[in-house]
């Protein structure tokens, strides 16, 4: 199956050491070799790069490894294609908009008869069982709250409901998030941590790549990462039990 990045903070911060271990993941360490992408909010903008090459051959990747693009909330997969042919389009992660505000969302796992009236403005552009949950999911979004955008509280708990009815249909482990908070659902496998005062120096587990943080952060900074498997050697990670839901925003954990 693929693997989930996913980073929220409370001051705009750079993905690069992060992405650089998760990266090696996409055809080096590991065997998710077919395509990857990355999301960052910017504002109300996103910075949107997929690619299906594999990530340890994509120039892109390489890119992102070595421009620190600063965001608050950013997404990144590497794909094990389960559904869907090897191609851009079936590349996660997904951007729409609703409410004025982009969304975006990726997918870990295999949906089984997975097959939702989709009679909205949302339709899938390639064949995965992922981006058709997420028009689903955007869809029940839509029609339940209508044309105004929900509190943070009434949204999580719709959420939590709604993943918990998709994931019935098989392996769910998803990230979304509006630019404002990050929601994500746990079927199998999730861990995360929240890099806070006073920080330490990192080591990523799948490139000889160290950082010390208390060297580039101040004691005000907040960062939550969430991974599918964790990143460091050195740093101890939370997994996420199944059928967990939790919230992010600011780098700290809400639910």
């Amino acid at each position: 199956m693929c693997q989930l990045l996913g980073m929220n903070c409370n001051t705009p911060t750079d993905i690069v050491f992060s992405f650089t271990g998760f990266a090696t993941r996409g055809g080096r360490t590991d065997e998710h070799k077919d395509g990857w992408g990355i999301a960052f909010f910017e504002g109300n903008g996103v910075r949107h790069f997929v690619d299906h090459q594999a990530a340890v051959a994509s120039p892109i990747a390489e890119l992102i490894k070595t421009y620190p693009i600063k965001s608050t909330n950013v997404i990144a997969h590497i794909r094990k294609a389960t559904q869907g042919v090897v191609s851009l389009e079936n590349c996660h992660p997904f951007v729409r908009e609703c409410w004025g505000r982009y969304w975006v969302f990726a997918h870990n796992g295999d949906l089984k008869n997975f097959a939702p009236r989709l009679d909205g403005a949302y339709h899938p552009v390639g064949s995965t069982d992922s981006e058709l949950a997420f028009c689903y999911l955007m869809q029940e979004m839509r029609k339940h709250f209508g044309e105004t955008a929900p509190a943070l509280a009434e949204m999580t708990q719709f959420m939590r409901q709604l993943c918990s009815e998709i994931a019935a249909y098989g392996t769910f482990n998803m990230m979304l998030s509006n630019g404002a908070a990050l929601f994500v659902h746990c079927s199998t496998k999730l861990h995360y941590l929240v890099r806070q005062y006073p920080f330490t120096k990192a080591s990523l587990s799948d490139e000889d790549v160290a950082v010390d943080f208390s060297e580039v952060t101040t004691p005000q900074d907040r960062v939550a990462v969430i991974v599918t498997e964790p990143l460091t050697t050195n740093e101890s990670w939370t997994p996420f039990l199944p059928g967990e839901f939790k919230v992010f925003v600011d780098g700290a954990v809400l639910q």
